[in-house]
């Protein structure tokens, strides 16, 4: 599918402002002239950036509500889906800011110039969540090709005090992961399809306890 027929189909899931839509279009542009230099995305996906990056990341805003006030973005990498999650929830003016965590110094830098050149509610803090048993403040927890989920789960089990809600995404082996967790934690949690992705899932949980 080629760019103009990406864009349409994230319009007729998403009815966005021209100024977003804008905004979505500049960090594209941010994105693919850093990517020259920097591997922040993979070469196979540059030419679907709104089908495999944009709409699979902007598709969580229908699991953010107008209480949510920080949004914490585990291993943002190149800002999926912390930035565009970010642009989206400026559109519908929710007050929601986003604390992006990224362990690479040059990924966080680019992190850092393209919140300030998009004007956006956000804030870049460049280290390791795995490094150190510290807890991480926030309540509501999103993670994107972050790590395996038993890693997530311990870690928000460990390194999280009174968590509201983590969503997760999961691929193709989503369910198998699932059940393996099962057996190790006690996990309450809503499931939805991606909309990219007939395989993958997003999970939002709400309960994690373990057994």
């Amino acid at each position: 599918m080629d760019r103009y027929n990406q864009i349409a189909a994230f319009n007729r899931y998403y009815s966005v402002s021209r100024e977003t839509l804008k905004c979505l279009e500049k960090y594209e542009k941010i994105l693919i002239d850093y990517n020259k230099k920097m591997n922040l995305i993979g070469k196979s996906t540059v030419l679907n950036i709104w089908d495999r990056h944009i709409l699979d990341s902007y598709q969580v805003i229908d699991f953010i509500d107008k209480n949510d006030k920080i949004l914490v973005d585990m291993g943002s990498g190149a800002g999926f889906p912390g930035l565009i999650l970010s642009i989206a929830t400026k559109d519908k003016k929710m007050p929601l800011k986003v604390i992006l965590i990224e362990k690479s110094s040059k990924k966080a830098d680019f992190l850092k110039k393209t919140i300030i050149k998009l004007k956006l509610n956000a804030e870049v803090i460049c280290k390791n969540i795995l490094d150190k048993q510290e807890i991480i403040p926030g309540e509501f927890f999103i993670a994107r090709a972050f790590k395996p989920l038993p890693v997530i789960l311990k870690l928000m089990h460990t390194q999280v005090n009174n968590f509201k809600k983590i969503i997760i995404f999961l691929g193709k082996t989503g369910k198998e992961d699932l059940l393996q967790a099962s057996k190790t934690w006690d996990i309450q949690y809503k499931e939805r399809i991606s909309l990219t992705s007939s395989d993958s899932t997003i999970i939002e949980i709400t309960k994690l306890k373990k057994k």
